[in-house]
């Protein structure tokens, strides 16, 4: 489905590890979970989904504790969810989506990000519609078919499997994430390197020169904020 999920899982993940700004956004996506409904990982469920990705990005345990335990307590600090979407150098598409207490600096934010590295903010839906909301799952594995087939025996909404450098992809429809995790654990599979829902671009483009390192520098400078939680992009970087 276009992107090489498993070299982007490994880029990611070493870049993470070293960066304790993944450990921040978890936290807020922690607390804002955990403020969602009940702040039990038993029977909040997105809070348990959550969580479980934190682990995998190796967020330290007394993150994800005092995260949960903030959400327990008073506090009226709520978090909005939103959408910017706007477009890079020489047809490079960005969504971003974001979590944030404050929707006014983080509007500021993002629409500098755009404005100060030569690109430009778009309405709602401006680029999105060029997009796939899919759930994405990948773990160390071979014999994409079988898992396939295993997948469909359990009733889950699978849109394609595929192996990539010893990797196993699961993209599902995105409502099926969730099942899908729990079916391959039912199949043996105990790591994953990624469940998340993602926006895959249908078709991505190749930039050079100024042109990639000003779409870079927009993409750096939105990773960089702390109300950021995910950037996509249809630009395929190597």
């Amino acid at each position: 489905m276009g992107r090489k999920w498993a070299n982007i899982v490994a880029k990611k993940t070493a870049k993470d590890g070293a960066n304790s700004k993944v450990y921040s956004k978890f936290g807020i996506e922690i607390y804002a979970a955990a403020k969602s409904g009940e702040p039990d990982i038993e029977s909040n469920q997105k809070l348990k989904f959550v969580v479980e990705r934190a682990k995998q990005a190796e967020v330290p345990r007394h993150i994800i504790d005092r995260a949960i335990e903030k959400a327990k307590g008073n506090t009226e600090e709520t978090f909005v969810e939103n959408r910017y979407e706007g477009f890079g150098p020489n047809g490079s598409m960005i969504i971003v989506d974001t979590l944030t207490s404050n929707v006014n600096r983080t509007a500021a934010n993002v629409r500098a990000a755009f404005s100060k590295n030569h690109g430009n903010m778009g309405v709602s839906g401006a680029v999105s519609y060029l997009f796939d909301n899919s759930g994405v799952i990948t773990f160390v594995g071979t014999d994409a078919d079988s898992f396939f087939e295993a997948l469909i025996e359990l009733d889950v909404d699978v849109r394609d499997v595929e192996e990539e450098d010893g990797n196993i992809v699961v993209y599902t429809a995105p409502e099926s994430l969730h099942a899908a995790v729990e079916a391959l654990k039912t199949k043996g599979i105990e790591k994953f390197g990624v469940t998340e829902l993602e926006m895959i671009p249908q078709s991505e483009i190749t930039l050079t020169g100024d042109d990639l390192e000003q779409f870079e520098k927009i993409i750096d400078v939105l990773e960089d904020d702390e109300d950021v939680q995910k950037v996509y992009h249809n630009v395929e970087l190597d």
